[in-house]
């Protein structure tokens, strides 16, 4: 996970502080693109074609597992070639970290970007890439609860 100054990783609750604070949007494209510097590394092993992500200009690969069996609060890991690609898929870990498949199906994602403003400084292609990770992570999470 990313850290915050103090040393513990940061939060929903901090990332939206953060980038609410950061009026500038040069600002808040930095602290994006640094939020993808200190996402961790997504093993070798797991950026395959089941975790890749159709639809992105960049290539970008998501994964989840369940830490401890159905229902239990799903790991993120996701990785991209492209800096900012990187960036927005560490709001996306951030933001969903510590949920269950059914609380990440039943997240409305849509509505942080919209509270941020992202999709309006967001190129299309990059805006469509987003929409892309989002509606995989859901689909990923519905199969864990669907099988649970």
């Amino acid at each position: 996970m990313t850290e915050a100054s103090h040393g513990s990783p940061i939060t929903s609750e901090h990332l939206f502080e953060a980038l609410e604070y950061l009026e500038d949007w040069e600002d808040r494209y930095r602290f994006i693109l640094d939020l993808g510097r200190k996402l961790p590394d997504m093993p070798e092993e797991a950026k395959n074609e089941s975790n890749f992500v159709h639809g992105c200009q960049s290539r970008v690969w998501v994964q989840l597992l369940e830490t401890d069996g159905a229902g239990s609060a799903v790991q993120l890991q996701a990785d991209s070639d492209a800096f900012i690609v990187k960036g927005l898929a560490a709001m996306v870990v951030v933001i969903l970290s510590g949920r269950s498949a059914a609380e990440i199906v039943a997240h409305d994602l849509e509505s942080d970007f919209a509270r941020l403003g992202l999709h309006e400084h967001l190129s299309p292609t990059r805006s469509n890439g987003l929409h892309g990770m989002v509606t995989q992570v859901k689909s990923r999470a519905a199969a864990m609860v669907a099988a649970g």
